[in-house]
Formats: C-alpha cells, sequence, structure tokens
C-alpha cells in the first residue's frame, strides 16, 4: 500500500519563533533507563542508554516502540527526541535507546577521533537485549522503529525474530539502502581513494583472525583520517544484501511501514528502491511531500502521523 501525504498543516500547529518553526507537544514522563550490554570486541560489560518516554495515562505494559537511532548518533538527536514526544502526543509510549558503539556509558554523537571497533551487526544484538529488558518490565506489544541504518538494523532484527509473538509491528523512517556499485562510488567521491583496496586488506586480516588490527587514517563511514579496525571496516563495508533495507522485508511476516521523505538526500532512491515491496500486503509505504531525511519541523508531524494511522489500523 503506498500513500502520498502532503504537508499542509494549519497555522495552529506551528509557532514562529526567529523564521524557524518549532512543533509544541505535551510533556510526558519521561526517564533515562540502563541496561549492561556485554561488547562482542573486548568483552566487557557495558553500560547502554535508553529514554523511556510514557504517554499519559499508559504504562510500559500497555505496549512500546522501540526506537533506533541512525549512523554514529544517539537517542537525543531532534529526529527521534521530536518522535518521541509526537508520539507521546498520540497516545504511545517509547523506549528510544542509544547504540553503546563499544563505548561505556555512550552518549551525544560518536567522536570521529575515537577508535572505531564496533560493527553494523552489533545494533541487532543491542536491540535484542533492550527487547528482553523490555519483556522482563513486563512490557504490553512491541513496535521496532528506525531511523536511517537504525531502519535497517532494526528491519535486520525483525527478519531474524519474525517468530517473536511479542514483536507486533515494524516502522522504518527513511530506512538505509545499499549497492555495492553505489557504496564503492561514493567512497571514492568522499575520501578519493578507492575502496576495494582498503576492503580486501580488511577483509584478509578478518579471515586471518586478526580483525582486532587497526588501520590507521583510513577514511570511515563518516569520518576521515580515521583509525578503524579490520573487523570493524568489513562489518560496513563487505557487500551483503541485508544492508540493503527493502530486501529483507519478505522475510518479515508482521505489519510493516516504511516512511520516506520526498527530498532526501541522505538516503537517495528508497522511493524507487520499495517499488517491487509497496504492494506487500503486510506492508505500508508512505511518502511524505517535501520532507528530508529528519522530517524537520511539520514534517514530523506528517511522519507521526503516519504512524499513528499504522499502529491502529
Amino acid at each position: 500500500m503506498t500513500r502520498l501525504f502532503n504537508s499542509l498543516r494549519p497555522a495552529m500547529l506551528l509557532l514562529a519563533l526567529g523564521g524557524l518553526f518549532v512543533i509544541s507537544a505535551p510533556a510526558a514522563r519521561a526517564e533515562t533507563v540502563q541496561i549492561a550490554i556485554a561488547d562482542p570486541a573486548s568483552g566487557k560489560n557495558l553500560r547502554a542508554n535508553g529514554n523511556l518516554q510514557l504517554a499519559d495515562d499508559k504504562t510500559i505494559r500497555d505496549g512500546i516502540v522501540l526506537i533506533t537511532h541512525g549512523t554514529l548518533a544517539h537517542n537525543r538527536m531532534e529526529v527521534i527526541r521530536t518522535m518521541q514526544d509526537l508520539l507521546a502526543e498520540r497516545g504511545f509510549s517509547t523506549l528510544a535507546i542509544t547504540l553503546t558503539l563499544g563505548i561505556d556509558d555512550r552518549k551525544g554523537m560518536y567522536d570521529c577521533a575515537m577508535p572505531h571497533r564496533h560493527q553494523h551487526q552489533d545494533a541487532i544484538y543491542e536491540i535484542g537485549a533492550w527487547i528482553d529488558w523490555l519483556k522482563k518490565q513486563g512490557a504490553g506489544p512491541i513496535a521496532l522503529m528506525g531511523h536511517s541504518r537504525g531502519g535497517n538494523q532494526t528491519a535486520w532484527y525483525a527478519s531474524m525474530h519474525d517468530s517473536d509473538p511479542a514483536i507486533t509491528r515494524i516502522i522504518l523512517l527513511a530506512p538505509q539502502i545499499w549497492s555495492a556499485r553505489k557504496q564503492a562510488r561514493g567512497y571514492e567521491k568522499r575520501y578519493k581513494t578507492p575502496l576495494a583496496p582498503i576492503l580486501k586488506r580488511a577483509q584478509r586480516l578478518v579471515q586471518e583472525g586478526k580483525g582486532n588490527t587497526m588501520l590507521e587514517d583510513t577514511g570511515f563511514i563518516y569520518c576521515p583520517g580515521a583509525t578503524v579496525s579490520a573487523a570493524s571496516f568489513a562489518s560496513y563495508y563487505t557487500p551483503d544484501k541485508r544492508m540493503n533495507t527493502p530486501s529483507l522485508l519478505p522475510a518479515i511476516t508482521k505489519p510493516v511501514l516504511v516512511i520516506a521523505g520526498s527530498e532526501d538526500q541522505v538516503v537517495r532512491g528508497l522511493i524507487d528502491e520499495m517499488k517491487p515491496y509497496a504492494d506487500r500486503e503486510n506492508v505500508t509505504f508512505v511518502t511524505i511531500d517535501g520532507a528530508d531525511h529528519y522530517f524537520l519541523n511539520f514534517f514530523a508531524e506528517d511522519a507521526a502521523d503516519a504512524i499513528e494511522s499504522f499502529m491502529t489500523e
């Protein structure tokens, strides 16, 4: 099912401040929660942080939306914080998590200057740890939601745990798409060097059991001149069709909502990538006209409206 949202909001929803539009949402009960997660790279237990926001007159037993952020980001970035507020306004409680990325008690954006030992697939394990925690708290139905790379990691987890009755719905906000050709081309454009030789070296080190070897002064994700382990580099750049979120949809039987922004310049091509999947019986695909990758200002209201419709249909 494909839908197009045109963002024409009543003026009463918006407050103009210095030329910026700010969406007002009522306060909801929020608290920071922590769990311990074993780091695959070091084996040490790391403190992982989550922001639990309960809607008015709701408890965790009434259900929860578990939200995962995008690349090197965190749970208080604007798009995540705004979606938590707007969903609370609509009666949905949320838990927005910060992936550890191998850092104890991590908060804020990951510092590119720090060594990178995290792997893309670590998030799948961490999402599972948070779901286990929610179950122990007696949580009601769990909807999984992810933005950008977090959308891919969310869909990846959902495809692996489709039989879990606790997980009822999947929400993917501007989820990552991927192709080996575009990745190689984008890497060379960004870092002025070809990807293939670096990836081949990283893969060879992993195969030799030397995945902890650090590659110095290496372009990595958004970080020029990074220090990154071979295992980490291989994880993010080795061709794997599961990195392309739409390709995961056939393995998910639960209801899935995919939301795209028509002006998204980060995940370019999502609308085209979704065409073979948008008519699947369990998939709802919504394009928000005019929205970019972060659904700023009133476009967040449109995304929240789409989620509300999906959650209550």
